[in-house]
This record gives structure tokens, C-alpha cells and sequence, in this order.
């Protein structure tokens, strides 16, 4: 019989995280509450406080920037895609 692995949605790992970063519990505490590891949540922790900086920074507003871009651009595609094949069929209707 295989166990299959849990996955955990990004939710619940801020909760676990948040509750953990309070130091209200312990981490075997919150372990056991949740039914995890105490290594996970500390695992967790260590990641969120290492990126906590970066929500602060211009780095998130750029991305957002980056990211109309590539809506722009695949817009752009989209009608070039629709003249292209409009040009095909008008060509090929052309009388010789």
C-alpha cells in the first residue's frame, strides 16, 4: 500500500507560519496541531522570513510591470495571427 504525500496549499502555510513567527507555541506545539513536523514548520518559517524583505521592494512592482508587457505582446500576436491568416485566405482566392 502506498502513501500518497500531502500537499499543503500556500494558505494554510501562511497560516502555520504566521502562528509560528507569534512564538505564542511551540513549534512541537503547532506540530502537533496541525499534524506536521516541527522541522517543516521551521522549514517554512526560515523561507518566509528569508522573502518577507522582498515584499517590500520595488522588485514586485517591476514583475507586476513585466507582466502587463507580456499581456501587451500577446495581444499584439493574437491580431497579427488573425491578419496572417485572413491575408492566407484572400491570396489563395486571388484569380490566377
Amino acid at each position: 500500500m502506498s502513501i500518497s504525500r500531502r500537499k499543503f496549499g500556500k494558505d494554510f502555510k501562511s497560516k502555520v507560519v504566521l502562528e509560528s513567527i507569534k512564538e505564542r507555541e511551540s513549534l512541537e506545539v503547532l506540530a502537533k496541531r496541525y499534524e506536521l513536523l516541527p522541522t517543516q514548520i521551521s522549514t517554512w518559517k526560515s523561507l518566509a522570513l528569508s522573502k518577507f524583505s522582498s515584499l517590500f521592494s520595488n522588485e514586485a512592482i517591476v514583475a507586476k510591470k513585466d507582466l502587463v508587457d507580456v499581456q501587451t505582446l500577446y495581444a499584439q500576436i493574437w491580431q497579427l495571427k488573425v491578419e496572417n491568416d485572413f491575408l492566407k485566405k484572400s491570396c489563395y482566392d486571388y484569380p490566377k
